[in-house]
């Protein structure tokens, strides 16, 4: 930019994931109109920063069973990803430790939104600044006050399904 000039640079917009139809036999799911009635990016936040209550399916830890854990808790959905605390030595945490591949689900059967991707313990303090804010208003709590990891899940794959319109408006979204 020259000086003086009143111009500024164009700002980049943050590319929003890309849409499409789950693969799901029998459901009546068809690839053929791949883009009617998909649901748009904007749908998940709204979902999820409306449900208070989720469920976190992780994978137990050392015990050679190979089976899930699923427990309900509380999380917030911040800048295209999902926070929530947890206590070091819980299942969730030492599960995620082990192995940080999970699956984040509202509460909501009916227009369901489910978050699979890698758990990691969130230690940016500027965006553990905006996820207390985020708590805050939600739950009325700052969640930095219990002394315990907050994770952040940066999805790799989400799901959206409103059973009124299923299954016209199954979507997917690969991140």
């Amino acid at each position: 930019m020259k000086a003086g000039s009143s111009k500024r640079p164009a700002t980049t917009a943050k590319p929003q994931p890309k849409a499409d139809r789950p693969f799901a036999p029998g459901y009546g799911i068809v690839g053929a109109e791949a883009g009617k009635g998909l649901l748009p990016w904007a749908w998940v936040p709204r979902k999820m920063n409306a449900c208070r209550t989720f469920w976190l399916a992780t994978i137990y830890a050392g015990t050679g069973k190979n089976r899930p854990h699923v427990m309900p808790l509380w999380g917030v959905w911040v800048e295209d990803g999902f926070f929530f605390s947890t206590g070091r030595t819980s299942r969730k945490a030492q599960n995620l430790a082990a192995n940080p591949a999970c699956t984040i689900t509202n509460d909501d059967g009916l227009e369901a939104v489910i978050v699979e991707g890698l758990a990691e313990e969130a230690k940016n303090a500027a965006l553990l600044d905006r996820v207390a804010a985020a708590y805050k208003k939600k739950y009325k709590m700052d969640p930095r006050t219990m002394g315990e990891p907050i994770f952040m899940v940066r999805p790799k794959t989400v799901f959206g399904f409103i059973e009124k319109s299923f299954p016209k408006s199954a979507t997917r979204w690969k991140l």
